[in-house]
């Protein structure tokens, strides 16, 4: 019988490529927004304010709601597109994507009570480091040796 007298080291992987790391932050930034979303339901009269047919402070029709799809369809496309174009129009596109999202997630403060403010501080900045870190990779994009 042999008794494992050392835990075996684990292996870091540098290796991984950009284009998975910039899909798995796009998907952990899609799965706070939908559950910022849906907390956001939680706060006093939201929901009779959307059965009323409001949503802030904007009337719920087709447009809101097109509008609100592009929203969410953008960061869901990201994680597909990081994983699919090619490298220069991939790192382009998430430099783009990533500096335009910075405001549309900073804009979950309106229509936010005093009360939650703290909790708003938070999913804000979380969602802005997640954005900071495609930003980062998109722009330190690793450049072929003989390029």
């Amino acid at each position: 019988m042999t008794v494992q007298t050392e835990t075996p080291k684990l292996l870091d992987n540098p290796k991984i490529p950009v284009q998975a790391k910039l899909a798995a932050a796009w998907t952990s930034l899609m799965f706070l927004i939908i559950y910022i979303d849906y907390f956001h339901l939680y706060q006093p009269g939201e929901i009779d304010l959307i059965r009323s047919g409001r949503i802030f402070e904007f009337d719920i029709n087709g447009t809101l709601m097109s509008i609100f799809f592009v929203i969410i369809a953008i960061p869901a496309l990201m994680i597909l597109l990081s994983l699919l174009l090619p490298a220069g129009i991939n790192r382009t596109t998430n430099l783009v994507v990533g500096v335009l999202y910075i405001p549309c997630v900073g804009m979950n403060f309106i229509g936010s009570l005093p009360d939650y403010t703290l909790y708003y501080a938070l999913t804000i900045g979380v969602e802005v480091l997640i954005l900071a870190y495609i930003l980062r990779s998109a722009w330190n994009w690793p450049r072929s040796a003989d390029a």
